[in-house]
């Protein structure tokens, strides 16, 4: 191997293998509907079943542009008050839903023991840049009120996304900073998030194509999306980092958009925010969505759980 050569995972270059055998059009190339029913089958396909919780139930709360749904998660029927986990799913903005991630908030709520709630924020290009943001913001909002719909008292927030929704997760975290909930963000984690743009990065040129995230795929998200560059609900690099709440931010070594996620942790260090940054290796952006199909992502999940545990535990 050569030093230019990337490390990959033995299980992840079966799970690449297999997906550049498939035949079928680039994300870029289809309709919307079918790049969002190939979002729901590849994770249909890549990732464990969904566990089975005591408490799984469809919810919704105010939001700016009529009613938000939700889905709350609870491996518990009732809960002493606690941190509660509010969840913003991957997908560009764009392809991603409940059903996307829902095998994945199940495996988070079970392994931290903790209510999880999953936003189903509007999506572009129907509802384009800012629309998930203020949904997102409107939904953690409600949720650290303590709403009775919820039955669930929060005592913090714990904010986590993977992708778009890891830039939710930071979003969230700032816009919360400069104008506070209820109770506080406990602690934010965002998933291999986009942060900053990525265009000209080493990360963006190296992984462009063939690593389930690809240039093309990032562009069409773009497009759709609309975030103005030099806003920080957009691109949240451009954001206060000295009131940034404890942070995790995880990213992907074999990722397009992994530079976005090692500058933010950058900048949060030297703004002397607390951060913990983990980057897995051997694995693509997604991972965290491919645990069936590449078994090791289970442990690298149950690492970013650890984190997070030990973290909660010492802010208590």
């Amino acid at each position: 191997m050569s030093d230019t050569t990337p490390f990959i995972r033995p299980d992840m270059k079966m799970f690449l293998d297999a997906l550049a055998a498939m035949e079928g059009p680039a994300l870029a190339d289809m309709t919307l509907e079918e790049a969002r029913a190939s979002y729901v089958a590849l994770h249909g396909m890549a990732d464990r079943p969904a566990r089975e919780l005591a408490v799984i139930r469809d919810l919704t709360c105010p939001g700016p542009a009529g009613d938000i749904p939700l889905r709350l998660y609870d491996a518990r029927e009732t809960r002493d008050p606690g941190p509660v986990i509010t969840f913003y799913h991957g997908g560009g903005f764009v392809i991603g839903d409940l059903e996307t991630h829902h095998a994945l908030c199940t495996e988070i709520a079970a392994l931290m023991d903790l209510p999880l709630v999953a936003v189903d924020y509007r999506r572009a290009p129907e509802a384009p840049f800012p629309a998930a943001i203020e949904d997102c913001e409107a939904a953690t909002r409600w949720i650290a009120s303590s709403p009775q719909e919820l039955g669930r008292e929060a005592t913090g927030v714990v904010t986590i996304g993977d992708s778009a929704g890891g830039n939710a997760t930071i979003v969230i975290g700032q816009l919360l900073a400069e104008k506070p909930a209820d109770v506080p963000v406990a602690l934010q984690v965002p998933i291999f998030p986009l942060a900053s743009a990525v265009e000209g990065s080493a990360s963006f040129e190296a992984f462009a194509d063939g690593f389930v995230l690809t240039r093309a795929a990032i562009e069409f998200f773009d497009a759709a999306y609309g975030a103005v560059r030099e806003d920080a609900r957009g691109f949240p690099i451009h954001g206060d980092h000295a009131k940034a709440p404890p942070t995790i931010v995880v990213t992907a070594s074999l990722d397009p958009i992994r530079d976005s996620g090692r500058d933010y942790a950058s900048a949060l260090a030297q703004a002397g925010a607390d951060v913990t940054f983990i980057e897995m290796k051997g694995v693509t952006h997604s991972f965290t969505n491919l645990r069936q199909a590449v078994p090791s992502t289970q442990g690298d999940l149950e690492r970013i759980v650890a984190h997070m545990k030990c973290l909660l535990e010492n802010l208590s």
